[in-house]
């Protein structure tokens, strides 16, 4: 078992300082903005700790406003003070209307307010132009997203606890495998594995799965993100497991594929050799400096060099934090620069309709030297 504990609280201080740092070049087609009103859940809690269903905070260039209702009255307040800018960040408790007019009291007349245009539906837009009638808004890309792209310490150690989690709740599950293969189970069907494993997440400290655990056996496992269904897993079957989970926010991802009652076989021994080695090749390529599109490249080779080029239908991997899927995209041709800090999952795949399907990933994270895996699960196929 890993060890656990409380981990020190994140201490967020100095990252509303970092955003105002990208106002002068944060508009649209790098116009400067003079505010930003930030409305992504994931994005409010990095800048101010409070994780809240509702809320708003606006980035002036000297000053913030979070904004949100009686639910979080209290709860605001304790996390801004925990997160180490309780003096940084006035707090508005009320309803919609109180809550809009603190943000137009804050947003000075006449100058550009960015909106975070990924985030934005049309709908949305109208509202705030009808709001902010004197501000001219701009739309910005990413601009909160670029500052997470680097996680610090406090971070990744969540993250790594996260890992943790997810790799002792595996091996806690995994004799419901076992007991496939060696017949004295012969009636566990995928979406009961993917429960079992969520709820010993669960018990092992996680607030939820990082998303839906994906689970799928013998022809399922070469659909890529196949549910966890009504399949019965039986001796001989590939089982792709790909799970998660989260800490504090923070999340991980993992796949392991697994060979039920004993090592594979033909064609499928084949595909589980090409893609154990893809991910080794993957993961030995992340490094700072990189461009993350060569490990996808790297990864890519091995597979192109098997006949099966056409079979990894998917990106390599991506970044992860308090989402999923964030960036930096490792995919063909990305351009982002790995440096250390930067979160990223490893995870080549072949898939075959009439064979199966073999997915391998963990989640690493570039240091000064190379990279680090934060998923530790052991990569034995056979169960």
């Amino acid at each position: 078992m890993h060890a656990s504990g409380t981990l020190e609280p994140l201490d967020v201080s100095g990252r509303l300082g970092r955003l105002r740092g990208l106002f002068d070049t944060a508009g649209a087609d790098e116009s400067p903005v003079d505010a930003l009103l930030v409305t992504t859940p994931a994005n409010i809690r990095w800048l101010s700790g409070f994780t809240g269903s509702a809320g708003l905070l606006l980035v002036t260039r000297e000053r913030a406003i979070l904004t949100t209702d009686g639910r979080y009255r209290t709860q605001s307040v304790e996390q801004l003070s925990s997160a180490g800018i309780g003096d940084e960040v006035e707090v508005v408790i009320g309803g919609v209307k109180d809550q809009r007019d603190a943000l137009v009291a804050l947003a000075t007349a006449g100058t550009p307010l960015g909106l975070e245009a990924d985030h934005v539906t049309w709908a949305a837009q109208r509202s705030w132009e009808e709001l902010f009638a004197t501000n001219p808004l701009s739309a910005t890309r990413g601009a909160v997203e670029r500052l997470r792209l680097v996680k610090d310490p406090g971070e990744v150690a969540r993250m790594e606890r996260a890992a943790a989690i997810a790799d002792d709740a595996l091996a806690s599950v995994l004799p419901l495998l076992t007991a496939v293969g060696s017949g004295s189970d012969r009636q566990l069907s995928e979406s009961r594995f993917a429960a079992a494993l969520d709820h010993a997440m669960r018990q092992g400290g996680a607030e939820d799965s990082a998303f839906e655990t994906i689970v799928a056996s013998g022809e399922n496992s070469a659909k890529p993100h196949a549910r966890p269904g009504s399949r019965i897993i039986s001796p001989g079957d590939p089982v792709v497991v790909d799970f998660g989970a989260v800490f504090d926010g923070y999340r991980s991802d993992m796949t392991r594929t697994f060979s039920v009652g004993g090592s594979p076989t033909g064609t499928l021994a084949k595909v589980f050799a090409v893609v154990e080695e893809s991910q080794r090749v993957g993961v030995g390529a992340v490094r700072s400096g990189i461009l993350a599109g060569s490990v996808d490249q790297a990864c890519r080779e091995v597979i192109a060099a098997s006949g099966w080029a056409d079979r990894f239908e998917h990106g390599t991997g991506h970044g992860v934090g308090l989402d999923i899927h964030e960036g930096p995209s490792v995919g063909p041709g990305s351009t982002a620069i790995l440096v250390p800090g930067t979160v990223v999952t490893v995870e080549p795949g072949v898939y075959l309709p009439d064979t199966g399907g073999v997915r391998i990933e963990d989640t690493l994270v570039v240091t000064e030297d190379g990279s680090r895996s934060l998923t530790q699960f052991p990569k034995e196929v056979a169960v």
